[in-house]
């Protein structure tokens, strides 16, 4: 039980710096998207470059290693609930994001916008709607 408690809190841990990642990354795209000075332009290709590689990334992964060594370890409990099916199925589509934003981040790199500020803005919403979603999934646990 002390493990599982172990494994639980450094999976809280690294989903809540995945999705510091996840929120911030698209408010740079908004932002990078408006600038037209080329210093500008270099300052956020950087920030986005080290968010990805230093933040998003190693917190994706723990994430995904915490996640999945929880379900192993209460496979038995949680194997036949609707509700963690649902749940890995966010996790998934969040993976999906977080690499779509690595796309759009090397597209910024090579100075294109494949992308309207509108488009980053609506982007930019859409961890908050997968995160709200996932807390009650795993809190309410509804189905």
């Amino acid at each position: 039980m002390t493990m599982y408690l172990w494994l639980k809190a450094f999976h809280i841990i690294f989903v809540v710096t995945w999705f510091a990642g996840l929120f911030y990354m698209p408010r740079l795209f908004v932002y990078h998207s408006t600038t037209t000075d080329q210093e500008g332009k270099e300052r956020f290709k950087l920030m986005q470059r080290k968010l990805y590689k230093i933040i998003m990334n190693p917190s994706m992964i723990l994430t995904l290693v915490f996640g999945i060594w929880l379900l192993v370890e209460s496979w038995q409990a949680y194997s036949t609930q609707v509700w963690i099916w649902v749940k890995v199925t966010l996790v998934i589509l969040l993976v999906g994001y977080h690499h779509y934003c690595l796309r759009i981040m090397k597209a910024f790199a090579e100075d294109r916008q494949i992308h309207s500020e509108k488009f980053f803005r609506i982007f930019n919403e859409l961890p908050a709607l997968v995160l709200i979603a996932a807390v009650i999934l795993v809190v309410v646990k509804p189905f």
